[in-house]
């Protein structure tokens, strides 16, 4: 069956996703986020524009309880396993905590670690103050995608995870910081946590597409963690999460059934196991009798 022209058939670029503003008639931008081959083949069969390894791998996959204990080395072994099942998604590589704080020489370098694993481009959260660091990537031709609003990796700084940019003068800095990022070389912006209106203004006043996770009706596209959609993780959600699936509650049945068929004898049964051929049953029952 032919894709549907809604669906990209050709794997995405970062010239192609920095073209895309819905207010010119494009259709909105899809990223999911996932953390290995068979999430990156699900993302991809499904059509997806762009797949984020991000540091949420801390909390949905590595049990942690916030973003900031991820490492560039964990992000880049995930990054490559997304890479190895060949996605036509354009592959974001998360900078995690720490990695792009420093100096532009180390944010780079850190970039460049997530690239050699697969990813096309690097995300970073933060303003101005990431300026300096965006343009050394962009220098390096690394692409970025700049990450305002809600960022978690400064949780502790905000006082946990808030809604922000909720005042005017907040909201008017949150324009002037997705400016400044689009200027220094972002070719997209991911907003998190902002109100919807905020985030129309911001894509308002930018040329490059608006990724929003928490932020309205109004962005360019759209991001929710592969876990959180399909209902993989089932602890309370964040108001923005719509789950289409509750495949926990499917798993937790179809290993219960599991369990309980090998516990009862059911499994395996003679068609799940191999056999002999009826000659070679035959001599080895004969060897057995012999002794």
């Amino acid at each position: 069956m032919a894709p549907s022209a809604a669906i990209p058939s050709a794997r995405r670029t970062v010239p192609a996703v920095r073209a895309t503003k819905v207010r010119r008639g494009d259709a909105p931008l899809v990223m999911v986020t996932a953390y290995d081959a068979p999430g990156a083949r699900i993302a991809s069969e499904a059509g997806v524009d762009m797949i984020l390894v991000g540091d949420s791998v801390a909390m949905v996959v590595l049990g942690y309880d916030d973003t900031l204990q991820v490492t560039v080395e964990d992000l880049a072994h995930h990054t490559a396993a997304v890479a190895r099942a060949r996605p036509e998604c354009l592959i974001v590589g998360d900078l995690p905590w720490m990695s792009y704080h420093v100096s532009p020489q180390e944010t780079v370098h850190n970039a460049a670690a997530l690239i050699r694993a697969g990813a096309q481009c690097v995300k970073l959260e933060g303003g101005r103050k990431r300026v300096p660091m965006i343009e050394a990537l962009v220098d390096a031709e690394i692409p970025v995608v700049g990450h305002l609003g809600l960022t978690p990796q400064s949780v502790h700084a905000m006082g946990g995870f808030r809604v922000q940019a909720k005042e005017s003068e907040a909201a008017l800095q949150l324009v002037a910081d997705a400016k400044a990022l689009q200027h220094a070389g972002c070719f997209a912006i991911v907003l998190e946590g902002v109100p919807d209106e905020v985030a129309r203004m911001v894509t308002e006043a930018v040329d490059v597409p608006t990724v929003g996770i928490g932020a309205g009706r109004h962005c360019d596209g759209q991001v929710l963690v592969f876990h959180d959609l399909l209902g993989l993780e089932d602890r309370v959600a964040p108001k923005f999460v719509r789950r289409y699936a509750s495949l926990k509650g499917q798993a937790v049945e179809a290993v219960a059934a599991f369990a309980a068929d090998v516990r009862g004898g059911a499994f395996p049964d003679d068609s799940e196991s191999y056999h002999l051929s009826v000659d070679e049953a035959e001599a080895l029952s004969l060897y057995g009798g012999a002794h």
